[in-house]
């Protein structure tokens, strides 16, 4: 009998990130969030209500729910990216609260690179602001599948369905010329609570989704165990005991696809050829793998496999190189400069590069581009072009957001410079003179 083991299904767990200006109540509306659908634990809420109490308020305030820093409780912004874990009935979910301070932006590439979907806020009072372009610009980078633009801060304009479409009418155009495959937009108060769990009583004219409901029933990302089959090499086990003196595992986690017992695989960046003999689970023989478990595989031939290695199916093998074009978001404060020597890691695998160029810098108020900025500074996104010691099996971003990504490190002190992007992305389809093409954006 055949064993296969894959993870849970995709529909059971969706991650997703909040995002957005600085003071648009991002912090408000997850503590809302969990509030309402009961998934904050009586002690969290007895706290809120004391520290809320404390600060001279009637009423708890849910944002310090996700605020934990004691310096975010007192400055009343969030600085560090907040993960939440909670469920309904329906579905299991992971929340990256990210900041909205311009300084902070680079947290957000952290909280929405895993992310399904991004709610992005918009204060109604003020509408579109650069941030939000921002935010905008990162989650198509990032090709994140969903974005969902919340309209906060209704009661603050009398709840106007105008105020609302104006503001959903700019925000869509711009996030479709950047490639975002999907947006909803859904006006809400996360102060009151209108449209986060319940629907509005004061916005008879939506006739959409609340937040929850829409998280609840977005379709998640596709299969990822149906993707370009990849396992980054984290450790190999040799026991060399007396029960297994000739076992030679190659563990790590699946990071896309599926391995099967007898399939022709190939070792990159050697690029010699064996199959599997086995797949180990926690000590346990299966037959078939899936992303994204753990596993240990067990080849045919004895060759030499070595941490960092990629093991792919050999008619679905990435092409090694040592010339890498990427997008990038700088999130060190020193920049980014043409000739600087870093540290490359991708997967499992760090090899020493350089970059060897800066193309173009992102504008993000008309996403045109500065040519040859010459060096990136913190929260910058342009392009880069790196050559590396060693050839890399990279697979395009497009292709597989795990295995099409990596980051560049500080070879002095291991301080992460950039987080990076392979292959082609909307900013390298705009023309010569820096203006946006009509449909020439590749995102």
């Amino acid at each position: 009998m055949t064993t296969a083991v894959k993870a849970a299904p995709a529909a059971q767990l969706l991650r997703f990130a909040t995002a957005g200006s600085v003071d648009d109540g991002k912090s408000t509306l997850v503590g809302r969030l969990l509030h309402d659908s009961k998934s904050v634990l009586a002690d969290q809420l007895e706290a809120v209500e004391r520290a809320s109490a404390s600060r001279g308020q009637e009423g708890p305030d849910l944002a310090l729910l996700t605020d934990g820093l004691r310096a975010e409780r007192e400055q009343g912004i969030t600085i560090d990216v907040a993960y939440r874990y909670f469920a309904t009935a329906r579905r299991r979910f992971i929340l990256a609260d990210t900041p909205g301070h311009v300084q902070y932006t680079r947290n957000m590439v952290t909280g929405a690179s895993t992310a399904e979907l991004t709610v992005i806020l918009v204060d109604a009072r003020n509408g579109v602001v650069e941030q939000t372009r921002r935010h905008a610009a990162i989650a198509a980078l990032l090709r994140v599948p969903h974005v969902v633009l919340a309209v906060n801060k209704m009661d603050l304009v009398d709840y106007r369905e105008s105020v609302f479409a104006a503001i959903a009418e700019e925000f869509t155009a711009y996030a479709l010329e950047l490639g975002v495959p999907e947006i909803t937009a859904i006006p809400i108060s996360a102060l009151a609570g209108d449209n986060v769990v319940d629907p509005s009583a004061t916005m008879d004219w939506y006739a959409g989704p609340t937040v929850l409901e829409h998280l609840e029933t977005v379709p998640a990302a596709h299969d990822p165990s149906h993707g370009h089959a990849r396992l980054p090499v984290q450790y190999v086990i040799r026991p060399q005991s007396a029960e297994h003196p000739d076992y030679r595992g190659y563990a790590g986690q699946i990071a896309a696809g599926t391995f099967r017992v007898g399939e022709a695989v190939t070792v990159l960046p050697s690029g010699r050829a064996t199959r599997i003999a086995g797949i180990d689970l926690l000590g346990v023989p299966i037959e078939v793998a899936s992303t994204p478990l753990s596993v240990t595989l067990l080849l045919e031939d004895d060759i030499d496999v070595s941490r960092g290695d990629l093991i792919v199916p050999s008619g679905d093998a990435p092409q090694a190189t040592r010339d890498i074009e990427a997008t990038v978001c700088h999130v060190a404060d020193a920049p980014l400069t043409v000739g600087h020597r870093v540290l490359l890691k991708h997967g499992t695998r760090t090899v020493k590069a350089i970059v060897k160029d800066i193309p173009s810098r992102l504008t993000l108020d008309d996403l045109s581009l500065h040519p040859n900025p010459g060096q990136l500074a913190a929260n910058d996104i342009g392009r880069v072009r790196i050559r590396t010691a060693e050839p890399l099996p990279l697979d395009s971003y497009a292709d597989s957001r795990r295995t099409g990504s990596f980051i560049l490190i500080d070879a002095d002190d291991g301080t992460t410079l950039t987080a990076a992007m392979a292959g082609a992305s909307f900013a390298t389809a705009a023309s010569a003179d820096g203006a946006p093409g009509p449909g020439q954006r590749d995102v």
